[in-house]
């Protein structure tokens, strides 16, 4: 069985009397330890899919079923509590709480999850680590550089032990040669093991993965494995 698999689903806004179609019929499983980048331009749906494939938002029809449940008949509560389990979020602006210590903003997700004090942190330092950041772990995002804070997010996102990390734009905010380190973490993630999803308009960050779909105007265009470099 997929890991994620979306049948036959479209999502449509309504903006004043139109009818925007923004995913149109798609069809589309991912497997566990895929490593796929979703592309297209600005419009083809990539923000859409990512706010469905998060459980942020829900399609207008079809359904949408990870790991084994149908997500698309959930309420908000069940929602959010799908996200806290299943999924690991990473963002192009990092979104850390900014008053916050490293190991403080990854421990965040585990007090939702209602994980108790000690083993809490131990898993947070365990995060940390992970992504070679645990000198790191009592300073403030300002003390940290770009690449570091994404390093926290990413931290962050695997502390919960997602089936799924999903990331924005994760190198937007990032200079070319952070860009390369950040990517080369998602790589050693994937050989980890870990199914990772990433939502970029950047041919050069799809090109790291294994399978790239391309969106154009709501529907799926290309989807293609490619071997690893």
């Amino acid at each position: 069985m997929s890991l994620l698999q979306i049948n036959d689903l479209s999502k449509e806004y309504v903006m004043g009397q139109q009818i925007l179609r923004a995913l149109d019929h798609v069809t589309l499983s991912i497997e566990r330890n895929d490593y796929v980048a979703i592309t297209g331009t600005s419009g083809s749906g990539k923000s859409t899919m990512l706010n469905i494939l998060g459980c942020l938002d829900r399609p207008t029809e079809g359904n949408y079923v990870l790991n084994g449940k149908d997500v698309s008949l959930l309420n908000p509560d069940e929602l959010a509590e799908i996200r806290n389990r299943e999924i690991g979020f990473i963002f192009q602006s990092f979104n850390l709480l900014t008053r916050a210590t490293a190991l403080q903003n990854v421990m965040q997700p585990l007090i939702y999850q209602g994980v108790h004090g000690k083993e809490r942190k131990r898993r947070a330092i365990e995060a940390l680590d992970h992504v070679n950041l645990g000198n790191r772990m009592d300073h403030l995002p300002n003390q940290l550089s770009g690449g570091q804070r994404q390093r926290v997010a990413i931290a962050r996102a695997l502390v919960t032990k997602p089936s799924i990390l999903l990331a924005d734009e994760p190198t937007g905010n990032l200079d070319s040669r952070t860009t390369i380190e950040i990517m080369k973490l998602f790589d050693e993630l994937h050989k980890q093991n870990q199914t990772i999803i990433i939502v970029t308009h950047e041919p050069e960050i799809a090109n790291h993965c294994l399978r790239i779909v391309r969106l154009e105007d709501g529907h799926v265009a290309e989807d293609r494995s490619r071997e690893k470099a």
